[in-house]
């Protein structure tokens, strides 16, 4: 891609072109934060309510999956960076094999997840009339699932989103389209993907890691 193709014609030059997809990704991202930030006050101030009944439930997550699927995204996000330095060279062939590499990590990830909700669901721990859970509290252990299956559903959907975003920059990658003056589009995409990557820490920490401790 030349250039003048690349360029849109309501911009002076690809810098502020470039400039403008990343503030509108930062401001996406500020919505999202907003969004996401109301269902982590929810359910902080639910196990201030309920501390033994969400430690409770929250034990019975699936820690391996949980823990497996926290470093795949990690070592996604280790690509997804390299990725934008070797858009900055211009190595479109190097951007097209570590974001390939993300994207498949991506789908691992989703396969992981799909396996642990299969297995949620087969021991009644989907919210509802069938729902069942050993604890002392388990009303509480149901609205904690609830907002397990809320959290982590929206973070499945973004991801899935991410990793065809991802397919497409790297598809794009493989046809030679970037260089060291016009990259925007993998720096764009990396910083949502490093986004996901970050709410997923924190779901790791608020709903896997509670009634583990000593």
């Amino acid at each position: 891609m030349t250039t003048h193709e690349a360029l849109g014609e309501q911009y002076p030059d690809l810098a502020h072109q470039g400039e403008t997809a990343e503030f509108g990704m930062w401001a996406f991202i500020a919505t999202e934060v907003l969004f996401l930030g109301g269902l982590f006050a929810a359910y902080t101030f639910y196990r201030y309510l309920h501390p033994a009944g969400v430690a409770e439930a929250a034990a019975h997550t699936k820690i391996i999956i949980g823990s497996a699927n926290t470093a795949i995204l990690l070592t996604s996000s280790f690509f997804m960076s390299w990725a934008s330095l070797a858009a900055r060279a211009g190595d479109n062939r190097v951007v097209f094999r570590v974001m390939a590499v993300a994207a498949v990590l991506g789908v691992a990830f989703v396969v992981l997840k799909g396996i642990e909700y299969t297995e949620e669901i087969g021991e009644h721990l989907w919210p509802g009339p069938s729902f069942h859970i050993e604890t002392a509290e388990p009303k509480a252990g149901e609205v904690f699932y609830f907002l397990y299956w809320l959290m982590t559903g929206i973070h499945a959907l973004h991801l899935m989103i991410g990793i065809g975003a991802v397919a497409t920059i790297a598809w794009r990658a493989r046809r030679g389209d970037f260089s060291p003056v016009y990259h925007s589009p993998v720096r764009v995409v990396s910083l949502y993907w490093h986004f996901v990557d970050v709410v997923w820490i924190f779901l790791f920490a608020l709903i896997y890691l509670p009634g583990r401790g000593p």
